[in-house]
């Protein structure tokens, strides 16, 4: 097994974090030691996707993830969300104020927003870009069975240039999630088109991995190479190929226990010299977390463990990309 420059194998030192961490009272934590403990050259910013933190409140949760060692949470302003929308004005503020006092910064947030013209979404954006946040993912499309596609790619290709034109005014960068099945930009050649009326400063991918490789195959590097100047952030999270009962379906694994070639990305996004926040998800069995559930039936304990696993996988596996 591999030492670290300390002599501690990283299993061992995995561990001891867990065991560190499972002793420390989450809702009495404050104090300058629970800052983000990020090395001063750390050359990632990771913010840990708050849906996994869905049976905690607003100070477990903060407390949690800048006790793990995350930069920030990408907090679900959206419906089922930490944040419900129709009470943004009310709540937001409150997140945020226990997301500060633990050293978490307000950067990024996942939300259903993609329709200025609705009110409650717009609420949204205004409500977030006054906290200080800068990234958010938008809400998914979908193509409409009576409508051709290309129809359907110009209409969300004029509606992407005015959400740019709202995301210009209030200082914010909206970004759209590639997603496996049948969703628009699910095949990633979706997205420039949508992209091609906008000027590229304050919209683009939130691009996930994950997803590319599992509709990509082995050709989820040109995916890369054609949306590499469109994206403004990304999802980390790994799967592989099994079984569900009759059918092969994506399995969603721990971090380096899958089929995405985290070497190959790391290098690629390195080439591009595309540095931007990251979201961490973590979207296999974690009791119930892992879709956001507000109570859970592992103990929480097991679930800050694997959280951590991840993360050191993430920055060691970022460091040694060349």
């Amino acid at each position: 097994m591999r030492e670290d420059k300390k002599g501690i194998s990283r299993r061992n030192f995995t561990k001891k974090s867990a065991m560190a961490l499972a002793g420390l009272p989450l809702v009495r934590l404050e104090g300058d030691f629970l800052r983000p403990k990020i090395a001063a050259n750390d050359a990632i910013e990771v913010h840990l996707f708050s849906k996994h933190l869905q049976f905690l409140d607003y100070n477990e949760m903060s407390a949690a993830a800048a006790e793990i060692g995350f930069n920030g949470l990408d907090l679900t302003v959206r419906p089922k969300g930490h944040i419900l929308p129709e009470k943004v004005k009310e709540d937001l503020p409150v997140a945020v104020a226990a997301m500060k006092k633990y050293g978490l910064t307000p950067k990024m947030m996942t939300t259903n927003v993609w329709d200025i013209e609705d009110a409650g979404q717009s609420e949204v954006l205004k409500t977030a870009s006054s906290l200080g946040f800068k990234y958010y993912r938008t809400g998914w499309l979908s193509y409409p069975e009576d409508i051709a596609i290309d129809e359907s790619l110009a209409q969300y290709a004029a509606q992407a240039k005015n959400l740019e034109d709202l995301n210009k005014e209030l200082g914010l960068i909206g970004c759209y999630q590639n997603h496996a099945g049948n969703h628009v930009g699910a095949p990633i050649w979706d997205l420039p088109t949508i992209f091609s009326k906008t000027n590229g400063e304050f919209l683009g991918c939130q691009y996930d991995i994950r997803h590319a490789v599992v509709e990509g195959g082995k050709s989820w590097e040109l995916d890369l190479r054609r949306i590499q100047s469109y994206i403004k952030s990304i999802v980390i999270k790994d799967f592989k190929w099994g079984m569900k009962g009759d059918s092969w379906e994506p399995i969603n694994t721990p971090l380096g226990e899958g089929m995405v070639d985290f070497n190959r990305y790391f290098s690629l996004l390195k080439k591009y010299k595309i540095n931007v926040p990251i979201s961490l998800h973590l979207e296999y069995d974690l009791g119930g977390a892992e879709h956001g559930a507000t109570k859970i039936s592992m103990d929480k304990k097991e679930v800050f463990a694997k959280m951590k696993k991840d993360l050191i996988f993430l920055r060691e596996a970022w460091a040694k990309a060349e």
